[in-house]
Order: C-alpha cells, then structure tokens, then sequence
C-alpha cells in the first residue's frame, strides 16, 4: 500500500507532505522497534518511557526502512522523512489501513477492574447467541479456533491490528477486548472500529504513571471521547463512585447512553440472592423481568455480567437470549475462580485483585457465603505504585478474619521491603515471604466453613524477580497444596 493510501485521509493534515512523489512511496510493513525493520518497511519513532524512537532512526535505516514517522522537529536522515504531530497515534492508525481487516462488530471496555471479565462473558454471550466471537486482553486471546497465553491488556497496535486481521480472516465476527488506561493514552487502540464500548468503574492503579487519579479517569474517557464514533452505545455501570463522571464524559461526547446496575435504566437490578456457587438476580429490561442465576460467585461478578449483557444486547442480541446466556457463564481465569476445596469443605479462590478497591471487592464479596473464617493470601508488585502497600495491608486486615503477607512480582526492588511496606498498616498479619509456602500454610489453617483468597496474580504462570521470570502458578500451587491436605 502506497503512503497516500495509509495517510491521506485519515491523516488530512499530512495531505501537503504526501501530496507528491512522497505518498507514492509504498509501505510493506510498520513498526517502532528498529530491530524488526525490514526492507520497505516503515519506521516510526515514537518516545517511550525509557528510550526515544529518534535515537534509533539511523538503525532503523541502516536495515532497509523506506521511510521514517517521527515528530516535528526531527532531522533529516538517509531515508524519506514524514513528520507528523503525535507518531503513536499514527502508528495505530497507520496501521489499522495497512491491515484493514477488522471483525465487524468490535467493542472495548475500560475501567479498573472487570475488564477482563466483560469481554470474556460479552463474548461467551454473543457464541452464545450463534455469533463466532473472540475476546483479546489480559489473559490473552480466545475465538473459535484460538486460546493463546497473553499478558499485555491492550497490545502495541502493530500487533493488535495484524490479530485483528487474523480473526478477521478465521471467519470471527465479533470481538470484545479490554481498553487499558496506558492503551488508551498511548493511542494504541486508535484505528479500531468500535461499535459500543462501555466502563466498569475506577479506582486507585497505575500511579507510577498517571500523575492523579483525575488523569487517570481522563485516559479512561479517551475511549467514549475520541474512539467511539458519535451517538454510539455507551454502557456504563451506574453504581460506582466515578459512574457520573463517566456518564457526563460519554454525554459530552455525544453518545447513546446505557447505564446498568441497581441505578441503571438500560439493564436495572433488583435483587440479588448470594449462594456459595451462584447468584440469583432479578434483572429488569425496559417491561421485562428475568430472574438469572449467574453460576459465579461474587457481587461485583453481577456487574460484569450486567455491562457484558449491556454490550451483547448493544451490538444485537435479544435481550431474553443475552439473559439466558448469563447462566451459563464461565468465569474468566483467575477472578474469583474456585480451584478446589478441603475434605470438609472449605473452599479455596485464586482471584487477580492487585489493587486496592479489587481486594476490597473480592474479600466483600465471598462474605455473604463463608460461615467461617476468610483467610487471605497476598503481597505487592515491585516497581509500582508504593502508595497502595498500606492501603491494601489495611484492607487485608479489615475485611479478613486472617492475613498472610507474601511476595507477589517484586521485579527490582527488595521483597522484603515490600512486605514491610505493606505490614506497617498489616498489624493482624503473618509475614511469609516464599508464596508457595505462604498458601500451604494458608490452606493448613482452613477449617470447616472458611474461604481462602489467594490474591494478586491471578492467572499469570510466572513470578518475576529481579530480571527474571521463574514459572509459578497460584493455581497450581494451591491444587498442591489442597491435595496435600486431602491425602
């Protein structure tokens, strides 16, 4: 594709530098990685957090780009030089042409927690309904002929527009993924054709890099203010302590509004019943009433299912089909996800609650059904915000009957400082830095009646300290360790 075809339109202001012999030049591939620069491809130099793309523009020539992206005010280099306002977002748009193919019904959803969640149960409902649908986000990608590991929330938009692409071409018609605040801020969702798009709610994360919470809310909106196109399904839960904000920012930008949730007028609840393996919401619809037993644990999983519900129905599909699908949801890996039980019965979580109002959430949230004692597991991540070590500590022991403190991802910093940070607002807890001894002490503690909590790294299977990543798995380690006790 010539340099025209990729920026002449979508890029009318670049109209007067591709506008000659320049938009004639054809493009074979892009990307902001000068190491994966072939011949005809083209180079953008994007500044990153560690590095700037610009330092890297002679590599990138030196390996065959037929052309460089880069911001006002770089130089001239060995190859034809386009400059261009903000190059990421070009990146993201460049490449949403270059690829082109895109499932037909796309939807995204942002917000702190959830996020994951919804696009799993929006696409369980749309196959539900006969749609061939596929979810990309934090714990990978899922369609009807795919289920492939991942760990990044919102892929770099060279890699997700050629996903894109791929599922387009596997015959996928409908696609949910998970809009980050660093995706949206970085432009990489740019480009992707939205049909709705919906928010979950928001609480403290990502500190390390949003100066403030109303920064971080600002990023979030980016998805209804410059993604979603004019007078498109907005879903937003109505129950969380930034919904209006997040109602205000989609009216602002002009779209259809749908909120859900005990306040919502789209999807409305009324009344939940809380079992230890289900729930039982009655759910109303404009006139409709439905009574859905939801087979998953947790208040806030009533949420999810609710905006996932409220996209499903956005993009098409009947409501009394959507409400039925509800019942045969499964809940995404590792959040609140029921990996085993003792011989008597106690009942054994691994949820991926890293932050703050998630522990609050998840430890609220198994309440209702433990008769015992609920026991919590969790640590910290290294080389992130430090602020919420004390605040999750607090957390810990307000709403656990007993806490265990422990390593989660420490990366650089030390672990045990870490644990400290966390157990000076901890006084109820017990300090065990191995994990994997953390939860076999954990599990040896559970009587009859308890629920355990191992929080923070959900589904991931590795643990990262210092550069490396040693493989680990909560789940496994509390399989093992629930096997232990049983034999």
């Amino acid at each position: 594709m010539n340099l025209r075809d990729i920026a002449g339109t979508a890029f009318p202001e670049l109209n007067e530098q591709v506008g000659g012999t320049l938009g004639d030049l054809e493009i074979t591939g892009l990307s902001a990685d000068s190491r994966k620069v072939a011949p005809g491809m083209a180079f953008v130099a994007v500044a990153g957090t560690k590095a700037d793309g610009a330092s890297f523009i002679a590599d990138a020539v030196s390996r065959g780009a037929s052309l460089v992206v880069a911001g006002h005010g770089a130089l001239a280099t060995g190859a034809p030089l386009l400059t261009v306002a903000e190059p990421r977002r070009f990146l993201a748009v460049a490449a949403s042409r270059l690829y082109g193919r895109q499932p037909e019904t796309m939807v995204a959803v942002t917000g702190t927690a959830g996020k994951t969640s919804v696009a799993s149960f929006t696409r369980q409902i749309w196959a539900h309904a006969g749609h061939p649908a596929a979810m990309i986000g934090t714990t990978g990608v899922v369609s009807p002929t795919r289920n492939d590991y991942g760990s990044l929330t919102t892929p770099d938009p060279v890699s997700l527009h050629q996903l894109l692409a791929e599922l387009a071409d596997e015959g996928v018609t409908h696609a949910a993924m998970e809009a980050s605040s660093h995706g949206l801020d970085q432009f990489r969702l740019d480009g992707v054709r939205l049909a709705a798009a919906a928010f979950t709610n928001l609480g403290r994360d990502h500190m390390d890099y949003h100066p403030t919470v109303e920064d971080y809310m600002a990023a979030k909106m980016r998805l209804f203010r410059d993604l979603l196109a004019k007078g498109s399904p907005a879903v937003i839960f109505a129950d969380d302590v930034w919904s209006a904000q997040a109602i205000a920012a989609a009216r602002e930008a002009g779209q259809d509004i749908r909120t859900v949730g005990r306040k919502g007028e789209f999807l409305t609840l009324k009344r939940v019943e809380h079992f230890r393996h289900k729930q039982v919401a009655e759910v109303h619809i404009g006139d409709d009433i439905f009574e859905v037993h939801i087979p998953l644990a947790g208040d806030f999983q009533i949420a999810n299912a609710l905006v996932a519900a409220g996209l499903a129905i956005s993009t098409g599909v009947a409501a009394p089909l959507a409400m039925a699908a509800l019942e045969k949801l499964a809940g995404a890996s590792g959040r609140l996800e029921l990996v085993g039980h003792t011989h008597d019965g106690a009942l054994a979580y691994v949820d991926y609650a890293h932050k703050p109002d998630a522990l609050e959430n998840v430890l609220n949230s198994v309440r209702p059904f433990t008769t015992g004692r609920v026991i919590v597991v969790f640590g910290c991540g290294g080389d992130r915000d430090r602020g919420k070590r004390p605040i999750m500590g607090e957390i810990a022991c307000r709403l656990a009957d007993v806490v265990v403190v422990t390593d989660d991802n420490p990366r650089s910093e030390e672990p045990a400082a870490i644990r400290a940070e966390i157990m000076a607002a901890a006084p109820c807890a017990t300090e065990i830095g191995d994990r994997a001894k953390a939860i076999r002490e954990a599990v040896g503690m559970l009587k009859s009646g308890d629920t355990l909590i191992v929080a923070g790294k959900g589904h991931e299977e590795g643990q990262t300290i210092g550069s490396v990543t040693l493989p680990f798995s909560d789940h496994a380690e509390l399989r093992k360790a629930l096997e232990e006790g049983r034999s």
